[in-house]
């Protein structure tokens, strides 16, 4: 027995050294890349939107690249809090909520088809309704009103920020019933005549207006705007920090080089991009949600005024602070 221990002795410890030696196995890249986007109409129509492009980044990434089409905004950032997704396009208020809880990080923003740099948030009634936006801010819980959904910068915090707040309103207790949808549902509510007035976006405007079908251009003919807010920053493209970073180089190679240039594959990425309301992307990172952080801390600060609470608008007026010190701080140019 103890001339076998010997024997395998020398054998146990090559088999010793062998373990040792191996190299640990590498976590397997991601072969699958889910990208969210804000459900506003039924999701064969947002496919047949979304797909030409989903399919480019398939064949640029070399990952297979899967749509997960969210209810809400709320729904977009729980999923990529729990890493159901992987990047997709917010707006600026939902976008920071994702980098606040969801380890979300910018790194690109969409731009204009034509050009424009930002938007506005609106307020929109239907043409000869007789309803102005002195009789709106009467209050008096005799109308119903259409909000964004509670992540929406321009359909909740713009109005909130800039009109409600600082004349001490609170649509709740102004309108006889406030109801949460998407800014085309809004649009479509108030031209039919089922809400008195609503919320909306010239972005959701123009893109009824691109769309040229007789129910969008009728819709379009019966309404009036009778608000428009300060601009709005274009919204932000948000993936998750801990995506494998060569994984986020494939990403950010496919999208800053989408719809560049005069080539004829060019000009075909532009005419996608065109179908879901952008122009070519733009480099950008956390610091673009510093207008809507501004747009915020100023709600905060409107309200605490309202209320009289010192201890909340000392809080409020010092996050405004901090947030101009940051703006002040950009490169200029």
């Amino acid at each position: 027995m103890i001339r076998t221990a010997r024997r395998l002795a020398p054998l146990l410890a090559v088999l010793a050294l062998a373990g040792c030696s191996k190299p640990a196995d590498k976590a397997e890249a991601p072969k699958t890349l889910t990208f969210s986007i804000v459900s506003t109409e039924a999701t064969q129509t947002q496919m047949q939107e979304w797909g030409p492009f989903l399919k480019d980044m398939e064949k640029a990434t070399g990952m297979t690249v899967k749509p997960f089409f969210g209810s809400n905004y709320s729904a977009l950032v729980e999923a990529m809090r729990f890493k159901q997704t992987d990047l997709g396009w917010f707006t600026n208020q939902s976008g920071l909520e994702a980098v606040r809880r969801a380890g979300g990080e910018v790194f690109a923003r969409t731009t204009h088809p034509n050009g424009k740099d930002g938007y506005q948030g609106v307020i929109i009634v239907k043409k000869g309704s007789g309803v102005t936006l002195d009789k709106l801010l009467k209050c008096g819980q005799t109308l119903d009103f259409g909000m964004g959904d509670a992540k929406s910068t321009s359909g909740t915090l713009a109005p909130n920020t800039f009109l409600f707040g600082p004349r001490g309103i609170d649509p709740v207790k102004c309108f006889k019933t406030v109801r949460s949808a998407s800014a085309e549902a809004n649009l479509y509510a108030v031209a039919s005549g089922v809400l008195p007035a609503a919320t909306d976006n010239t972005r959701s405007m123009d893109r009824l207006e691109a769309i040229n079908t007789d129910q969008s251009k009728k819709a379009l003919a019966a309404l009036q705007v009778i608000w428009t807010s300060p601009t709005i920053p274009e919204d932000p493209m948000i993936w998750r920090a801990d995506l494998d970073p060569a994984v986020k180089r494939k990403v950010a190679d496919f999208i800053f080089s989408y719809g560049v240039g005069d080539t004829d594959e060019a000009k075909r990425q532009r005419a996608i991009l065109e179908r879901i309301q952008t122009g070519a992307f733009r480099h950008a990172d956390n610091t673009h949600l510093l207008p809507v952080r501004e747009m915020e801390a100023t709600g905060d600060v409107v309200q605490a005024k309202a209320k009289g609470d010192q201890t909340a608008l000392t809080a409020a007026q010092a996050k405004l602070d901090q947030v101009k010190k940051e703006e002040a701080a950009l490169p200029k140019g």
